[in-house]
């Protein structure tokens, strides 16, 4: 069994920060869920599957020039990861997004069975 560690958490991030969709995967169970912090259900939208996921997260790195989480701080609680970020996007379009996030990810034998997902929206 995997020890949940901040090491651990921190290798998730950078993971994603690498936008290397193998990497972050590896990560990931295969009966995983991920709620994305936008939708129409009270958890936002529900993925479910390690398929379904890689396809999501796979999508916002095509769309992107670059994204990145700054990790804020990150507290481990029995088998949960509390990270604060704060994220940036370049968009291919020339667009850009910066705001804070929070993902609590919850972990079985070392890897994700559930991300969930909240962010800040900014108005102008």
């Amino acid at each position: 069994m995997t020890e949940l560690t901040r090491d651990l958490a921190d290798a998730v991030g950078d993971a994603f920060n690498a936008m290397d969709i193998d990497a972050v995967m590896q990560y990931f169970a295969e009966d995983c869920i991920f709620d994305h912090a936008v939708g129409p259900e009270p958890c936002g939208v529900r993925l479910e599957g390690l398929e379904t996921i890689r396809g999501a997260f796979q999508g916002l790195f095509n769309k992107v020039e670059n994204v990145h989480w700054e990790t804020l701080d990150c507290r481990i609680s029995g088998d949960k990861a509390y990270c604060e970020y704060r994220k940036t996007v370049a968009h291919k379009d020339g667009s850009a997004e910066d705001y804070h996030s929070v993902d609590i990810l919850t972990f079985r034998e070392g890897l994700i069975v559930h991300k969930d997902t909240y962010f800040k929206q900014r108005t102008s």
